[in-house]
């Protein structure tokens, strides 16, 4: 299991086009991907779970994978949160 801990740099937070983007991503590995803000964790191929969060601009949150790609999955989805999703 790997997790990292990142921060929402867009102006508008992890609204839905983001965070369309981002369960896009994470569906494009095997492992399983969970985002937790807080006391709460969703799963991060869910379009619903991500939006529940109300994740806003300055907002930290941890990505956590476990499996086969666990890693490249944690670097790939902070990678794409880093870059602000080209907003």
């Amino acid at each position: 299991m790997v997790s990292r801990n990142v921060t929402i740099k867009n102006s508008l937070g992890l609204h839905a086009r983001p965070a369309t983007f981002f369960i896009q991503k994470a569906n494009s590995y095997k492992c399983s991907i969970w985002v937790e803000k807080e006391d709460c964790r969703v799963n991060a191929k869910s379009l619903l779970g991500i939006l529940s969060l109300g994740i806003s601009k300055d907002t930290t949150v941890t990505i956590i994978a476990d499996g086969q790609d666990e890693e490249d999955a944690v670097n790939g989805l902070a990678d794409l949160i880093d870059t602000g999703f080209a907003e």
